[in-house]
């Protein structure tokens, strides 16, 4: 899950190098993926009125219901 998170955010920013993505899981099995990129990019990932945000999400909830698990994201700058 976090590489497709990873590949979808490198394609979206000009600055790939710096993409990265932390997951964990917690106790009641919910993913949680944290995409740190940097701050000149945090508005090509989140997009007009979080737009590519939500999509972004609904792309992961949709790869995670395939894996029967719940998936959250996160979106930080470094």
């Amino acid at each position: 899950m976090d590489e497709l998170l990873q590949y979808v955010a490198t394609i979206l920013v000009d600055f790939p190098e710096d993409v990265a993505v932390e997951s964990e899981t917690d106790d009641e099995g919910t993913l949680h993926l944290r995409l740190t990129v940097r701050p000149d990019d945090v508005g090509k990932v989140i997009g007009k009125q979080g737009r590519t945000a939500r999509a972004i999400r609904n792309l992961m909830h949709a790869a995670a219901q395939q894996r029967d698990t719940r998936v959250n994201v996160q979106f930080v700058d470094a």
